[in-house]
């Protein structure tokens, strides 16, 4: 059955000057937004990331400094994109663990904040992963007979991203053709943070990473006050930071 959607599904797509959530910054954005009766919505961005573009990152997807010099920064066009994927749930390739949490950081960097808690985020990587453990382009090929010519073009890797989810729906009758189905098929792990440096288990918030993997947030924090100012003064997420700074509020600042 084709895929069920009960509120509109936004793809999204980045092109950026490298991998890094800290350092790192978007060029060119596509969302490919996908409504209940099928119908879509495009919307395409170049933006300046008021950063050097490596060449390594052009030679991915041919973005030169020089073509950008004149497109807005990602604070001009932030407000637009907000209220295009306003209520949609956010589905991608590498979605989850890169093109989302870039985006969030830089709406943090823009004085914006996006509420995340009622939106389901599908990671479309996951279930090919799952299933058949190739590359976006391998992935289209596979699910949908074609060839992804304009590969790292983000408006064709975001459209051809949603064509897959489509045709692993028809293909796969355990995924189900919902969000929540799938999600319950993919078991997307609970995150505190998109950079994954935090996560849940069982309800409470524990470190994923470093000497303190596993450990309560809370409980470290409590043991060694100076591991936040470790966090706050080291290269990590702005949206890494926030989240911790929430904890550290809710639990050990209050009255």
């Amino acid at each position: 059955m084709p895929l069920q959607l009960t509120r509109p599904l936004a793809f999204i797509d980045l092109e950026t000057t490298g991998i890094n959530l800290s350092i790192d910054r978007i060029i060119e954005i596509a969302i490919v937004k996908i409504y209940p009766d099928g119908s879509k919505q495009i919307k395409r961005k170049i933006v300046n990331p008021q950063i050097p573009i490596p060449q390594g990152a052009t030679d991915v997807h041919g973005f030169t400094d020089e073509m950008v010099k004149g497109a807005p920064p990602f604070k001009d066009v932030a407000n637009e994109i907000k209220q295009f994927i306003d209520i949609a749930d956010l589905s991608g390739y590498n979605s989850n663990r890169f093109d989302i949490p870039l985006l969030m950081e830089e709406f943090l960097r823009a004085g914006i904040e996006i509420d995340m808690r009622s939106r389901r985020m599908v990671d479309v990587q996951h279930v090919f992963h799952m299933m058949e453990k190739r590359t976006l382009a391998a992935a289209y090929q596979f699910y949908c007979n074609k060839e992804l010519s304009d590969a790292h073009s983000a408006e064709a890797d975001a459209t051809a991203t949603w064509e897959i989810l489509e045709a692993q729906t028809l293909r796969y009758q355990n995924l189900g053709n919902t969000l929540d189905s799938i999600l319950e098929f993919t078991g997307e792990e609970k995150i505190v943070d998109f950079a994954r440096r935090m996560i849940m288990e069982n309800d409470i918030e524990v470190f994923n990473f470093g000497k303190h993997k596993g450990r309560p947030v809370v409980e470290v924090l409590k043991a060694e006050p100076q591991y936040y100012d470790w966090m706050m003064k080291g290269d990590f997420p702005l949206h890494t930071k926030q989240k911790l700074t929430e904890i550290l509020n809710r639990t050990l600042l209050k009255k």
